[in-house]
């Protein structure tokens, strides 16, 4: 981890957190507890503030919906504390994956066939 490491991490949020945020966490933080994907989830002292530090890709999606609830304020208790009661038809949260290869497409999708396949496509060439 070089010195241009260091300056991405002063600037962006979405590579990983900042230092202002690691040093606000280190501070302020008190870790309520963590997610099956590795995110660790905080609050301050008063609770008025609570944050998710991703372990990974920071993507919103990527919090399952017990710990969504905790972060909104749907409910007090984190899920380490009172968790959810979760029905036998429920499926594990999934990250959101549109705008990546494994989305759904469904049958009959462009996505599914290529054109060279497709026999109402024909691919234009320049003459």
């Amino acid at each position: 981890m070089g010195l241009g490491h260091s300056i991405k991490r002063i600037f962006t949020w979405w590579d990983g957190q900042t230092y202002g945020t690691q040093l606000w966490t280190s501070r302020k933080g008190l870790r309520v507890g963590e997610d099956q994907q590795g995110n660790i989830y905080y609050r301050n002292a008063d609770d008025s503030r609570r944050w998710v530090i991703y372990n990974g890709e920071i993507e919103g999606s990527r919090v399952s919906p017990d710990w969504h609830g905790w972060l909104h304020r749907t409910w007090d208790e984190p899920p380490t504390e009172a968790p959810l009661s979760h029905k036998t038809w429920e499926k594990p949260h999934q990250a959101n994956l549109t705008g990546t290869v494994a989305a759904y497409a469904p049958a009959g999708s462009i996505r599914r066939v290529t054109p060279a396949d497709r026999k109402d496509y024909e691919a234009w060439t320049p003459e």
